[in-house]
């Protein structure tokens, strides 16, 4: 097949796959989810833990090793079938948390501790590298085959340039869709759907291969069953010490594994899928597995013997001339292996920026939580990882210059991320286990590790000497990589896992006991072990009252979860009973906030924000009783008296502010009377004054004519007072008579602004509009609404103290509704004001200056009331914000 074709055809498809993700986000972000969120895609997506290893590397596995292969199946096979309780749990905690990964989940359980989520970041790094090289040797490899007559036969800087380009293609990839934005859940929808395509494609490439071999070349089922059972090759003897350990260890990747994590966890919608799934994808295993061994029997007697056996898959099509199947074995395999980097990049990522970057960011300008754009931060952070995790993996691959030593690291990559299953399983089963123990665990696991299996992967003499190898470090024979502690007699890779896995283990539990869990690691210990308990879900982590102002929390949020922050603060609100967007700094709110935080910064990250805004995070005595179990009904009587107290604190803070503002108001409605005093005596007094002057006779013509100006402005003003107070009037009383139609919204802006500019026409001000977001027409009284523009631009012009002055107004239509955000770049109104500006005794500047009667916000609101809508002022932004809520189509009956 011409090679020129196959790129061709390998573009196509990654256009195909563009177009999948991005229908699959577009869904997502209309709300349609459909069949995103069936288990059968959420089943396809664990698909990924059959990566190009899997794909090509399990044949080649057949080939050299028999049925040995079958253990990397059985082992997720097990946990699916026989301890999927396991993994609902995992899924359960993910949820009640908002874990982002695996990292998130082990450094929340241990107190929330950022220091262990770096340590299983970087074990992560570690383990991961050297298997993301392995997806693009595949790679590479496959377009050699289709390049050469001799799989062997392609230049090494070809190889080198096309793993380069792919590489290249799939950061762009993971880049667009892994980090297009910042969910609060941490889920990829396109990415998703994305895998699930590909999974079909590596099942049916796979199969299509196997019938062919079987039914095409070796004469049916029966005749393949007859060459395996003649064969008798030395590396195809059955080792039960080999199996065991493999299908051990191959039950922990599928768990500890950072790509399955965010599929399995992460990424799941419903924990209900798991159902499906637990039966379900051991058959899809069963079918990956089903034709590997024929493909290897008659591979290893059609085939020259200096084949690769990776390769069979390709060159057994290749050699019977059947360019189409090879070319479906192709996409197969690259499927394979672009699903595997993908996912395994933005775990990675997401894992670097909550742990590592965005911490160390913090940490030198701690500043940021205040003014910093940390959404755009966030995104840059993981999309820098996503480029540096697919450069390790590129520079492992030259470094070790694609060698035999590559079809290994499939099982070293296993085993280095099988240091964080002790961590993993004593936090969601023991709550005695502590950040100490998880630490010691981690660390002596992926030391040991690292010296017995991933050092020597590169050979001796590339990073450790031969003669240690020979003698041990220091002539210490019983530190020898492959024989520590004198046990030489076992395989390599059993060894590393049992003394990794052993001193780990032991390093954990005698970490754990000799220590004790701070407050806070037993408050999450408790969630995590008691995850199916109601109670446990609350996650009763004591944030106490603290000097952190609602407005500080409500920025930091919004540069966080953007329009979301807005919506749940107000939900909190209204929740506790008070109007607006910043309800009271609870415990409770807190607790929920940070967790909603940590959906996109990773919980250490998330609570270590709010601590530094907060001032510090402590844990009650109600708290520590909780945990420690003691007594229930002295938890019980605790808790009430706690609610009550809470209760009435609340129920004291709310009559305070109501006091308070009915004493302003008071105190603003004598202004009131003394300000529509002058505001209706000024302009008599000069009518009646001008007016006298006229009625003596004998002026000059001009002068006539200026005072009856004079008299004619002074009457047009003291018009517009009555009518305000008559348009209020009638506007409480809901006697106002709407006039409903269509009207289209940007023309309706541009109306209100024409209006508005001869406010202050002199001074130096902009507006800035998204007029492609303004193509919205509404149903509406189009005089009323525009009404409501007017004052609001208005105003803006008149109090915004920067200069230039800048309004920027913002758009969004959702659910049937229109918001339109009003914003400016000045100070902002003071917090003392917010309460009161839209009461129709309030005004924002001096009450002794001449000019409105303040009653501009107050006849907004009620005509906003009119119209099915609110305008409410939006705190937290910088400069004054005012929010303009009303429905896309108005009933008569809503009038």
């Amino acid at each position: 097949m011409p090679f020129d074709i196959l790129v061709l055809s390998c573009f196509v498809y990654v256009i195909f796959l563009f177009a999948i993700a991005f229908f699959g986000e577009r869904r997502a972000q209309l709300g349609g989810m459909g069949f995103l969120r069936s288990p059968t895609v959420y089943t396809l997506s664990l698909s990924i833990y059959c990566t190009a290893w899997t794909f090509y590397g399990a044949v080649g596995y057949g080939a050299r090793s028999g049925i040995e292969f079958m253990t990397i199946y059985l082992g997720p096979t097990l946990v699916f079938v026989g301890w999927w309780w396991i993994l609902r749990k995992l899924v359960r905690i993910g949820r009640q948390q908002r874990v982002t990964s695996i990292a998130d989940l082990i450094s929340s359980r241990y107190g929330k501790s950022n220091g262990l989520g770096v340590l299983v970041t970087l074990i992560a790094v570690v383990a991961a590298t050297p298997y993301i090289a392995l997806q693009l040797q595949s790679v590479t490899l496959s377009f050699a085959v289709f390049s050469s007559d001799q799989p062997e036969g392609w230049a090494t800087p070809i190889r080198a340039s096309t793993a380069l380009w792919v590489a290249g293609g799939l950061a762009v990839f993971t880049i667009l869709f892994g980090t297009r934005r910042l969910d609060a859940k941490e889920q990829h929808h396109g990415i998703v759907i994305a895998i699930a395509v590909e999974a079909v494609v590596k099942l049916v490439a796979l199969v299509a291969v196997g019938s062919f071999v079987v039914w095409g070349l070796a004469g049916g089922p029966g005749a393949v069953i007859d060459r395996i059972e003649a064969v008798n090759l030395q590396g195809w003897q059955l080792q039960p010490g080999r199996w065991v350990g493999l299908i051990a260890l191959s039950a922990a990747a599928v768990i500890c594994l950072p790509r399955m994590f965010q599929v399995l966890v992460v990424e799941n919608v419903d924990e209900r899928h798991l159902a499906r799934a637990s039966w379900a994808f051991p058959l899809y295993l069963f079918a990956m597995c089903l034709f590997i061994l024929p493909i290897a029997m008659v591979g290893l007697e059609q085939m020259p013997a200096d084949t690769n056996p990776d390769m069979m898959v390709l060159t057994l099509p290749l050699a019977h001339g059947q360019g189409a199947l090879a070319m479906l074995a192709f996409l197969g395999g690259f499927s394979s292996a672009t699903s595997m980097v993908i996912v395994e990049t933005v775990a990675l990522a997401t894992m670097l920026s909550n742990h590592v970057i965005m911490p160390l960011w913090l940490h030198l300008r701690p500043e940021a939580t205040r003014s910093a754009d940390l959404r755009g931060g966030i995104l840059l952070a993981r999309r820098l990882s996503i480029i540096g995790v697919l450069g390790l993996g590129l520079a492992y691959y030259r470094l070790s210059g694609g060698s035999a030593a590559l079809a290994a690291m499939g099982l070293i990559a296993f085993a280095g991320m099988a240091q964080v299953l002790p961590a993993l399983l004593g936090g969601i089963f023991w709550r005695g286990a502590s950040r100490v123990g998880a630490i010691l665990g981690l660390l002596t696991g992926f030391a040991t590790w690292g010296w017995t299996l991933f050092l020597p992967s590169f050979g001796q003499d590339a990073v450790i000497p031969a003669q240690v190898f020979a003698l041990g470090p220091f002539g210490l024979s019983w530190l020898r990589p492959e024989a520590l502690f004198g046990t030489a007699a076992m395989d390599p890779l059993i060894h590393s896992i049992f003394w990794s896995l052993a001193l780990n283990t032991a390093a954990f539990f005698a970490g754990s006991i000799l220590s004790f869990p701070d407050p806070v690691e037993r408050i999450q210990g408790a969630a995590f072990v008691n995850a199916f308990d109601a109670e446990a879900q609350g996650g009763r982590l004591g944030w106490t009252h603290g000097q952190a102002e609602p407005e500080a929390l409500l920025n930091l949020a919004q540069r966080i979860l953007g329009e979301e922050a807005l919506t749940f603060f107000e939900t909190e609100a209204r929740a506790q009973g008070k109007e607006g967007y910043l309800p009271d700094m609870t415990p409770a709110f807190l607790t929920e906030l940070e967790r909603r935080l940590a959906g996109s910064l990773g919980a250490a990250t998330a609570h270590a924000m709010i601590s530094q805004l907060f001032g510090r995070a402590t844990v009650t005595v109600e708290d520590l009783m909780a945990v420690a179990s003691e007594a229930a009904q002295i938890a019980e009587y605790s808790a009430r008296l706690e609610s009550n107290q809470t209760e009435l604190t609340r129920t004291a803070r709310q009559l305070r502010e109501v006091n308070e503002k009915l004493t302003q108001l008071s105190v603003q409605k004598d202004a009131f009377l003394s300000q529509i005093s002058h505001e209706l005596r000024t302009p008599m007094t000069s009518i009646r004054a001008f007016s006298e002057i006229l009625t003596e006779g004998d002026l000059p013509a001009p002068q006539v004519a200026d005072y009856g100006r004079i008299i004619h402005e002074e009457a047009k003003r003291l018009t517009r007072l009555l009518d305000d107070l008559l348009d209020l009037s009638v506007l409480e009383n809901g006697a106002v008579q709407l006039n409903l139609g269509l009207a289209h919204l940007g023309e309706l802006l541009d109306r209100a602004a024409a209006v508005a500019s001869q406010t202050r026409p002199d001074r130096a001000f902009r507006i800035e509009r998204d007029v492609t977001t303004e193509e919205i027409y509404l149903r509406t009284d189009a005089d009323r609404l525009v009404q409501v523009f007017i004052n609001l631009i208005s105003n803006a012009r008149k109090y915004c103290e920067a200069n230039p002055g800048v309004l920027r107004i913002a758009i969004r239509h959702r659910a049937g509704r229109v918001t339109v955000d009003f914003i400016d770049n000045g100070r902002g109104i003071p917090k003392e004001k917010q309460a009161l500006i839209f009461e129709k005794f309030a005004r924002l500047t001096d009450q002794t200056k001449a000019g409105g009667a303040g009653l501009g916000l107050a006849i907004c609101r009620e005509i906003m009331a009119n119209l099915g809508g609110t305008v409410a002022y939006l705190p937290g932004q910088r400069g004054a914000a005012f929010r303009v809520t009303l429905p896309l189509r108005l009933e008569r009956s809503a009038a």
